[in-house]
């Protein structure tokens, strides 16, 4: 993919592949996660997905823990 010119580091987004992303992969088959099967607000900075292997059905548990935002 050719670079973009780059606004608040908008060209490093724009030249990631699909698969190259943050996106979790199965233990067992080495796939690719897309889509989290169900996800669970803990607490105000706490969000935990479940995720389940399409391939395999292979399913485990993701924590995502957030900042908080603080105004000025």
């Amino acid at each position: 993919m050719p670079q973009h010119p780059g606004v608040f580091g908008v060209s490093a987004i724009l030249s990631r592949e699909p698969r190259e992303s943050d996106l979790p992969v199965c233990p067992i088959c080495a796939d690719t996660m897309i889509a989290v099967e169900a996800s669970a607000v803990m607490d105000a900075h706490t969000i935990r997905y479940l995720w389940s292997c399409d391939n395999c059905g292979y399913g485990f548990v993701s924590t995502h823990k957030g900042r908080p935002f603080l105004c000025n």
